[in-house]
């Protein structure tokens, strides 16, 4: 696959007229921008981008993608993560107006592949067993947790996923990505990223190793959070995805960008610079089906 105008200008098909979870392949194709204004010049940018699909996350395989910086002469640099992420650092000495980060991707879910596989030492990953700043437990949790006692690591994995759709209602503006999952299960309230953060610390405290997953949930105008639940798979470890946002495993219609410890791992869009504290931060997407089959 290319990223050729003539693909790219393709209208998307509607997602929900199509049974893409028993399609054997679907393309997706994905267009986001983020463009920084600035009042006055700016100095030493230095810019963190995950926006880039992972090459290969179980059944969804990148097949083309292409990142553009506009506004300014910049140097770049792309790296992988521990996690596997695609981290692009961007740097430039002098902006005089606005940057504008750019990426286009296509990717292919192919049926047949399956779901993430992992080596079994993933189950003792200490990454995905130990709690972080956003998600460490306090006794709500903890007495939450204990419920959730007994069955298999995808059964517990399950139980907790209703029990934290019924705990945290969806609403926006009532929480930021500083929220810690405590804050978010006392207030009950929150967005995507809370609910996940709130399964992934009660999964870890029963034993199932967790991660955060950033990525687009198809027909959503931005980006999405959700988690997967790391449990045995004969002598190897299978990623389960969860959205306990919306109460249900993730299915085709969610696109992975990256994975880390929790959401601090992998934000989208992240920097720093010298100047004018009055920026603006416009953000564009477009991410559809081309084709399913």
């Amino acid at each position: 696959m290319t990223l050729s105008p003539e693909l790219l200008s393709r209208p998307l098909l509607d997602h929900t007229a199509v049974d893409l979870d028993g399609a054997e392949r679907v393309t997706y194709v994905l267009e986001q921008s983020f463009h920084y204004g600035y009042d006055q010049p700016i100095d030493q940018l230095d810019h963190r981008l995950v926006v880039v699909p992972l090459a290969r996350h179980g059944n969804q395989h990148r097949r083309a993608h292409r990142l553009d910086v506009e506004g300014a002469a910049v140097r770049r640099r792309s790296r992988l993560d521990g996690h596997g992420n695609t981290v692009v650092r961007v740097r430039a000495d002098r902006v005089e107006e606005g940057v504008r980060f750019g990426v286009v991707a296509l990717l292919e879910r192919v049926r047949a592949d399956g779901p993430v596989h992992l080596p079994a030492s993933a189950l003792r990953d200490q990454r995905l067993l130990r709690p972080t700043r956003l998600t460490t437990p306090d006794d709500r949790l903890r007495d939450l947790a204990a419920g959730v006692r007994g069955g298999s690591p995808l059964e517990r994995a399950e139980r907790i996923c209703a029990l934290v759709h019924d705990a945290v209602h969806y609403e926006y503006g009532v929480t930021s990505v500083e929220t810690t999952a405590a804050e978010a299960l006392s207030g009950g309230r929150g967005v995507c990223q809370d609910s996940a953060h709130v399964m992934i610390t009660l999964c870890r405290l029963v034993g199932v190793p967790a991660r955060y997953v950033s990525g687009h949930l198809l027909g959503e105008g931005g980006t999405h959070g959700w988690m997967e639940a790391v449990v045995p798979d004969g002598d190897a470890a299978v990623a389960i995805p969860f959205d306990p946002c919306n109460g249900k495993r993730a299915g085709a219609e969610y696109i992975t960008v990256a994975t880390g410890r929790d959401y601090a791992d992998v934000p989208p869009t992240s920097g720093s610079y010298n100047g004018t504290p009055n920026s603006t931060l416009t953000t564009n997407r477009r991410v559809g089906v081309l084709s399913a089959a």
